[in-house]
């Protein structure tokens, strides 16, 4: 959906709930006339059309009867409709009336709240494209508050980063930017821009004598944009953390206690916990928080040698799960402490890595204390992994809890290592922002060079014009069609 696609308030209708049952539904409906075209089908057409924005009105939701003749032999059945009054009700309704430009989209706008199940919403859906609706595209309606200046771009792609958070924390940073905290420090920004090219415009239209151009404008203003702006672009890193995620992957022998430690952490039995070596074969994923961070979590099939097809290919999946992990978790049976496999797969793992003593409960201070001093043998020599053995190794115990806030404390660090840890006022919600923040960094340092190298202040003008450019992409200002149907092609249909 771009500008050159866009009918302005076209009548638009979708489903905007999962088709699922449930107890609630919602169908809407967006554009010119849209309310006067659902009091069509609806049991209360003058209650509807009196309604006045921002109420809500009950009734139902009906289309006219169709009635099928009796069957014919050798002749199509078709069906007819009766006298205008017959009527078929389809569901008892609560419909939201928005009016322009008080609504989201800027338009005129229904919400059909009516029962959750699949076939009453499709019902209902189906009758607005039959009564003169069209079907909404992806991310329609956000596209529509866009062009009627309802949002700016950092809201609407706030607006599906919370669709897509999984934890508070995610959630949080892209609210943030939803209640406008990035379209306000971009605006600062610019502002310290555009004050800095007025008084620029004022020398170049009315020159003195100075004896360098970086003495004809105070530069306070341009350095302090500068810096903000290297904050911003700083802030991707970590806030892409929160929005992507990082993945965790369990490893180690069988029978280390990975699928009890899985459970744990998700604190819910998603994998098979038993006693026999190779219950686990295959892989297990699912979504976890840890401290906030969101994070892929992977159970793993034992590593050994085994002569079982279906359980050597689970070692060698997990194998390469391991090679793409953000930080490895490598089980060992407290118990039992470290063997030979343990320490090779130590020595080679070029990942950042944990090295977790299972089953806490059950071993004696005597057995912890001989892992460690096989731990200082096996890491001793590990410069290149970045996060050594040593210093990350931890007992545990799944089974009461002992141990997961330390876990949980290492794979932090490890995760936001080199990033701030402080909750910035605003942050970067997307590679799109990261790109043209960087863009304009670049070209409001090179009119700092160019006011120091003494270039014309025409130069020094251009620079700075780039730059508020740039700011324009990321909030909306200035932004290619193509940009557009890129982003509003990734809601869902709903939005």
């Amino acid at each position: 959906m771009t500008p050159n696609q866009y009918t302005p308030e076209e009548p638009i209708s979708s489903i905007a709930t999962a088709l699922a049952p449930a107890a609630l539904g919602i169908v809407r409906v967006s554009g010119k006339g849209c309310i006067e075209l659902v009091s069509k089908v609806f049991s209360r057409p003058k209650a509807l059309l009196e309604a006045a924005g921002n109420t809500l009105v009950y009734g139902w939701i009906q289309s006219p009867v169709v009635a099928v003749p009796e069957p014919v032999e050798g002749v199509e059945t078709t069906g007819v409709e009766v006298p205008e009054g017959e009527v078929s009700k389809i569901d008892e309704v609560m419909l939201a009336v928005y009016r322009a430009p008080k609504s989201f989209t800027g338009e005129d706008m229904v919400e059909i709240f009516c029962h959750g199940g699949p076939a009453v919403v499709t019902a209902i859906q189906n009758l607005m494209l039959k009564i003169g609706f069209r079907q909404a595209n992806r991310g329609e309606y956000t596209f529509r508050a866009f062009i009627n200046g309802k949002t700016d771009l950092t809201k609407a792609e706030a607006v599906k980063e919370i669709i897509d958070s999984h934890t508070d924390a995610s959630r949080s940073h892209a609210a943030g930017r939803l209640a406008g905290s990035l379209f306000a420090e971009i605006d600062d920004i610019k502002k310290l821009i555009i004050d800095t090219l007025a008084a620029i415009e004022v020398e170049i239209e009315y020159p003195e004598d100075e004896e360098t151009i970086a003495d004809s404008f105070d530069r306070e203003d341009i350095e302090m944009a500068a810096r903000r702006l290297r904050a911003l672009a700083d802030s991707w890193r970590g806030e892409k953390l929160y929005q992507d995620g990082a993945r965790v992957v369990l490893a180690g022998r069988t029978n280390a206690g990975k699928s009890s430690l899985f459970n744990a952490i998700l604190k819910e039995e998603r994998a098979i916990v038993s006693d026999i070596e190779g219950t686990t074969r295959d892989w297990l994923e699912s979504w976890a928080s840890i401290n906030g961070i969101p994070v892929r979590l992977f159970d793993t099939a034992g590593l050994r040698e085994t002569s079982d097809v279906i359980e050597a290919q689970g070692v060698e999946i997990s194998r390469n799960l391991v090679h793409d992990a953000d930080v490895v978790l490598y089980l060992v049976d407290g118990t039992q402490g470290l063997n030979d496999e343990d320490r090779q797969f130590i020595e080679n793992c070029q990942e950042p890595l944990i090295l977790v003593f299972t089953k806490s409960d059950k071993a004696g201070g005597t057995t912890e204390k001989a892992g460690h001093a096989e731990l200082g043998s096996a890491s001793q020599d590990r410069p290149r992994n970045k996060f050594g053995v040593t210093e990350n190794s931890i007992h545990i115990s799944s089974k009461t809890g002992a141990g997961l806030s330390d876990l949980f404390s290492k794979i932090t660090a490890i995760l936001t290592a080199g990033l701030s840890t402080e909750r910035t006022q605003a942050g970067l919600g997307s590679a799109r922002q990261k790109e043209a923040v960087s863009a304009a960094l670049e070209s409001v340092e090179h009119a700092l060079i160019s006011a120091d190298d003494n270039y014309t202040l025409d130069a020094v003008v251009q620079d700075l014009e780039d730059a508020l450019d740039s700011l324009g992409e990321v909030t909306g200002d200035v932004t290619p069609d193509d940009v557009l149907g890129s982003i509003f092609a990734n809601f869902c249909v709903g939005k």
